[in-house]
């Protein structure tokens, strides 16, 4: 079974920082894209940054210049840097990844998996 498992989530004051983490495992062939997303309260689920299998990122106008995310491939792991937090950065993180996995049967299927969320929390 090919899962995401995330790390990381707290209670942090504002203007703290705080570092996700997310390593998937299974059988993997490999994993393009990475991303991370979150969900605030009363909201729905928006997209914090993405990641290539290259390095390229892409960040959300809200998150630009304080968060960061990154990847390790030989781990299957990203991670976000969240600094300068504020409060409106509270909510449920969930990664995302692209990946290819082998069934049993030797085939090769592409899925899309997601974390089981990790909270942070940043009171006004």
């Amino acid at each position: 079974q090919v899962q995401l498992v995330e790390s990381g989530g707290d209670l942090v004051r504002p203007g703290g920082s705080l570092r996700l983490s997310c390593a998937a495992s299974g059988s993997i062939l490999s994993i393009h894209a990475m991303a991370w997303y979150r969900q605030a309260p009363g909201k729905q689920r928006e997209l914090v940054a993405t990641i290539t299998t290259g390095g390229s990122t892409n960040y959300a106008d809200s998150v630009m210049g304080r968060f960061t995310i990154s990847r390790d491939n030989a781990k299957n792991a990203v991670y976000l840097q969240m600094n300068s937090l504020k409060p409106e950065d509270t909510a449920v993180y969930y990664c995302n990844a692209d990946v290819e996995s082998i069934l049993r049967s030797g085939t090769h299927t592409r899925l899309e998996l997601w974390g089981q969320g990790t909270l942070v929390a940043v009171p006004s």
